[in-house]
């Protein structure tokens, strides 16, 4: 896991160069920030396709990661005024993020070996038809303001507040259910439970984050993912390990 280890103190070493070269103000997700979140939660998940033989836990792990790091792509891309023009960057960034929480259950789920068919549906249902939305409704989604510190977008013709329900509701379903299936599943325990330290490893400092400082609700979904690099990291550092034995470890020579 030395791979993990380096990639955290990169990632660490980089937001105290941002801290210093912008006066000591918070900047962890200004654009060079994006940029290297982008390339660590990439080469997480290159590391787990390198590493892990593929199984339907490892695929899911690897979409999961995968759309973490799309959504930074989308922000980089956005603020630094690169590649495809940012109405169609925010709507690839829209639709990653939206996925994540139904993925996230389809996680748990492998991870505690239920199946879970319901749920799973009402999951991926919702969450398809969000990501639908963004992809090609007229308007859906725009770039309201590129902050110094993270990206401002705004939805059209959707209610916020039904799309924060969606998405706070999975994740807290997320968690109880982490809680729920540690208990039935002892074995399985300490991954579970990981996943859910995982939950709230980004859930907690997005909500502080929003009750030190109002204005930034408007930026929650740049804010969430940027803290959301730490359940990528917990998924590949505790998770996967806890959760996989030496037949599913590829073999090197």
């Amino acid at each position: 896991m030395k791979i993990v280890v380096i990639l955290v103190a990169a990632y660490g070493i980089l937001n105290l160069l941002m801290y210093k070269r912008y006066g000591n103000k918070f900047m962890c997700f200004s654009p060079p920030v994006m940029l290297a979140t982008f390339l660590i939660e990439f080469a997480l998940l290159f590391y787990v396709l390198w590493r892990y033989k593929l199984t339907p836990l490892t695929r899911t792990i690897a979409v999961f990661i995968g759309c973490l790091g799309i959504f930074q792509l989308a922000e980089y891309m956005i603020c630094g005024g690169l590649g495809l023009g940012g109405n169609v960057w925010a709507r690839i960034g829209y639709v990653s993020i939206t996925l994540l929480p139904a993925l996230g259950i389809h996680i748990l789920a492998l991870l505690a070996g239920v199946k879970a068919k319901k749920l799973l549906t009402a999951a991926y249902g919702s969450a398809f038809l969000f990501a639908g939305y963004f992809a090609f409704g007229p308007s859906a989604v725009g770039l309201e303001q590129c902050a110094p510190n993270y990206a401002v977008f705004a939805l059209g013709g959707i209610d916020t507040l039904l799309y924060a329900a969606f998405y706070y509701g999975w994740l807290l379903a997320a968690v109880g259910l982490a809680a729920h299936w540690a208990k039935q599943k002892p074995k399985k325990a300490a991954a579970l439970r990981w996943m859910a330290i995982g939950y709230a490893s980004f859930i907690l400092p997005t909500t502080v984050a929003n009750i030190i400082d109002p204005a930034t609700i408007a930026g929650i979904p740049s804010i969430m993912c940027g803290f959301a690099i730490l359940i990528a990291i917990i998924i590949v550092w505790r998770v996967l390990p806890l959760a996989t034995n030496k037949s599913h470890i590829r073999k090197r020579s």
